[in-house]
């Protein structure tokens, strides 16, 4: 049966064209959108890339080419695909592809240190207590979205519900952000590493321990079926092993790690940094973060096209070159940041819209948060969560839709201003889940499962 929120009617795509909500679609794009009627049914997939560090709004998805030169920057603006919507000169793959995505232009929130601000982002709640940076292991308390649509996401299970791509986000200690919080540890996502020397990737729990066998390992499992309680405790650890044992046995997911089986022209169409050459540990470990970013989209397809629901992909790591561009903003953007970024995102859109698995996957696109509006001293921006921009792609996305507007310096929302726990809503809305549900932790309490409220308009709702 069809969900009334998952229509899309002329007359709703004439009101937001013309603006309703600060979402906008150029002339000729919107009649288009317009004479159509488009059925949206729950997603299968989403793939979250997160841009550690924080992008700069204006170098990317919010050019202000009228603002002073304080404020706008070295890049000029670019035309796109969608009609009226443009975006920095540097990201010209994706620039032919924005009639296939949507921006968001007014995220908001106030964590304004990478630890706050990550933890907001990636679970759609503030952190608890002052705004501050983790020096200390802390346990996270809300689970990120992953785990949440692992959790509860209806259908099948898969071996794989949730899994996380290199490289997994530390600022001082891990933070927690990135894992299953209070629904316990069995709907953490799998992780999944990358040998910098070969350029392959691996999970360690696909390897036997040596010496067991396969005769050895189903004697193991019957086991521990045998002595496992019939009623297990709030505390049990059977659903861990069940999940363990899965993956084991899962040569679907064996066979998506080994990314050697892509044709060259497929993997080359991803990019690869510069780096060391295969074998060459000289190095290795200082370059494999630039080598493996492109390949990490490609993984990330790789795995929603074997069956996992939900994807996290952080395209750089806090050692090296990231996101995070206090001193010459432009050249970072320009020189490491942009080409590999716009080079592994637009081939990930292109190749799931080819294989016909763009409507069915959501691709979110987002940092912790974005850059001040003016340049510092060492023409760099410093942190900035007051407004920044996130890309949206596929999942029901109505193409070239632009939801907000931030003033002329992109430094606060002018309109419609969105906060992560909009975000967080909408990801569980495309997948079927209700918002406002209640989810339960470990001790049985009752949380609403996102604070927010989905943008429906975005999807045409």
């Amino acid at each position: 049966m069809r969900h009334p929120a998952d229509l899309v009617t002329r007359r709703g795509l004439l009101e937001f064209g013309a603006g309703g909500l600060g979402l906008t679609l150029g002339g000729l794009w919107r009649a288009q959108a317009a004479s159509h009627v488009v059925e949206r049914q729950p997603i299968r997939a989403c793939i979250l890339v997160f841009l550690y560090g924080g992008p700069s709004q204006l170098e990317t998805f919010d050019p202000k080419p009228d603002a002073p030169d304080t404020v706008r920057g070295p890049f000029a603006p670019t035309a796109t695909s969608a009609p009226g919507v443009r975006i920095g000169e540097h990201l010209p793959r994706l620039a032919r592809l924005m009639h296939k995505a949507a921006l968001v232009r007014t995220m908001t929130h106030t964590g304004r240190l990478h630890d706050s601000a990550a933890i907001h982002a990636l679970t759609g709640r503030p952190l608890e207590g002052p705004d501050r940076e983790l020096f200390a292991p802390q346990p996270q308390t809300f689970p990120s979205y992953g785990s949440a649509v692992a959790r509860l996401r209806p259908g099948r299970p898969t071996d794989v519900p949730f899994a996380s791509l290199p490289f997994p986000f530390r600022n001082v200690l891990e933070v927690p952000c990135q894992g299953a919080g209070f629904l316990g540890s069995a709907y953490d996502p799998v992780r999944i590493e990358v040998d910098p020397a070969t350029r392959q990737y691996r999970a360690d729990f696909f390897t036997p321990a040596a010496g067991v066998g396969a005769e050895r390992f189903r004697g193991r499992r019957a086991l521990l079926d045998a002595i496992r309680p019939p009623t297990p405790g709030p505390d049990a650890l059977g659903p861990v092993y069940d999940r363990a044992y899965r993956l084991l046995d899962s040569e679907t997911l064996r066979q998506a790690l080994d990314i050697g089986r892509e044709p060259a022209r497929v993997r080359d169409r991803y990019g690869f940094g510069p780096g060391v050459e295969p074998g060459d540990s000289t190095g290795a470990e200082r370059a494999y973060a630039r080598e493996m970013r492109g390949q990490n989209y490609l993984l990330a397809r790789r795995l929603v096209e074997a069956g996992v629901p939900f994807v996290n992909v952080t395209d750089c790591r806090q050692q090296g070159q990231n996101w995070d561009a206090h001193h010459q903003v432009g050249d970072q953007h320009k020189r490491h940041l942009l080409p590999l970024f716009d080079q592994g995102l637009s081939a990930l859109i292109e190749d799931l819209d080819d294989r016909g698995l763009l409507d069915s996957t959501l691709v979110v696109v987002t940092g912790e948060f974005g850059r001040t509006p003016r340049l510092n001293p060492s023409a760099g921006r410093d942190h900035w969560p007051d407004c920044y921009s996130v890309l949206l792609a596929g999942g029901g996305v109505v193409g070239g839709a632009v939801w907000g507007r931030s003033d002329r310096l992109a430094a606060y929302p002018a309109a419609d201003p969105v906060t992560p726990g909009d975000l967080a809503a909408t990801i569980f809305w495309r997948f079927g889940l209700d918002p406002a549900a209640e989810i339960t932790d470990q001790a049985g309490r009752p949380h609403r499962l996102a604070a927010g409220e989905p943008l429906r308009r975005l999807f045409g709702g």
